[in-house]
């Protein structure tokens, strides 16, 4: 059998790549797929040229697998570099197990100045353990308690979940206490070029980030077609210093407030506070019987718990590949300057 062609994604390929993607995934999250297709993978405005920087596999006329990324620019150690996130793959059911998927991502990963993945499905976690690729997840998650609910687990019998409801009710009492707020928040439409000042302000404190400019914000979390956020600004002497997004969601047990992303200076407990007592508020007006957030920064998560979240176990695994600038072994092992958040790459869909 002949060896497959792995090339960049064509304007006439969307018609076979939506019946793969229909085949693997089935027709719900194809339709769900290709409601967001355009703003994820179009108008990025990390992709100029407006081509979606997705890796296809061929062979002969036939679109055999895929691999979709998501482009950012990234700051490393102060520098930089092009990099994207790993998406969605998708291998055709009778070309699977044959090395197919490893020779996308190979592809991929030798054109970006950085390969990232988060929220990997066990098979893509394994694959990039099999490829060697440092592993520095999972991302960090931490959960604040509201209400005598949030300790809920979804697979227990209710008995056991009122015991441990009664149990934990002291201690959500302590931690869900309202606080006044330290600094002016206000409720945002957009992201101003402010934003972007901050982020250029605050990029060199982290030795790896996102780039979080205003372009990239409005795009990200103003933008999306698929999911609706609130965000706030956190002001101090009539400038912006800072800010939150975060949306209110049902799951199963209760319902939550997700933190999906946040930024101020590393050094600023009381503006991170601030922030997250809105979202405390906020939370509280939902009926929300937690919040939930994800943070690597060692700095932003000891703020966090300082603020009632407690750390819990997380399955979103994060991979990182850094290829546009020289980094020790070690940058991978020391991640407390990281600054990564569930919001950087597709997870919340």
């Amino acid at each position: 059998m002949p060896k497959p062609d792995v090339d960049r994604y064509r304007p006439d390929d969307r018609r076979a790549v939506d019946a793969l993607y229909r085949r693997v995934f089935g027709s719900d999250a194809a339709e769900s797929s290709r409601l967001r297709w355009d703003w994820q993978y179009r108008r990025n405005p990390n992709n100029p040229g407006g081509e979606p920087e997705i890796w296809v596999a061929r062979e002969g006329p036939a679109i055999i697998g895929q691999y979709a990324t998501m482009p950012v620019r990234l700051t490393v150690k102060g520098t930089e570099v092009r990099g994207s996130w790993g998406m969605d793959v998708m291998v055709a059911p009778e070309r699977q197990r044959r090395g197919l998927g490893e020779v996308l991502f190979t592809t991929w990963d030798r054109n970006v100045g950085a390969s990232l993945g988060l929220g990997l499905s066990e098979s893509s976690y394994r694959l990039f353990n099999k490829m060697r690729w440092p592993d520095v997840g999972p991302l960090p998650c931490l959960v604040k308690p509201l209400t005598r609910r949030a300790f809920r687990i979804p697979h227990w019998p209710e008995g056991a979940n009122r015991v441990v409801s009664a149990v934990t009710l002291p201690v959500v009492k302590l931690v869900s206490r309202t606080r006044p707020l330290g600094a002016e928040v206000r409720l945002i439409q957009r992201f101003d070029d402010s934003f972007t000042e901050l982020w250029d302000s605050l990029a060199a404190r982290f030795d790896f980030a996102v780039r979080r400019d205003a372009a990239y914000l409005n795009w990200k979390y103003l933008m999306a077609p698929h999911v609706r956020y609130n965000i706030v600004a956190l002001r101090r002497d009539d400038r912006n210093v800072g800010y939150a997004v975060y949306r209110h969601l049902r799951e199963s047990r209760g319902r939550v407030t997700l933190l999906v992303d946040f930024l101020v200076a590393p050094d600023d407990p009381a503006g991170l506070r601030t922030l997250v007592g809105w979202v405390d508020r906020e939370a509280r007006l939902a009926d929300s019987d937690k919040i939930r957030t994800f943070a690597m920064h060692a700095g932003f998560r000891r703020m966090l718990k300082r603020a009632g979240y407690f750390q819990v176990k997380s399955s979103v695994q994060f991979v990182a590949k850094v290829n546009g600038v020289d980094v020790d072994p070690s940058f991978y092992e020391n991640t407390d300057r990281w600054h990564v958040t569930l919001g950087d790459s597709d997870q919340d869909r």
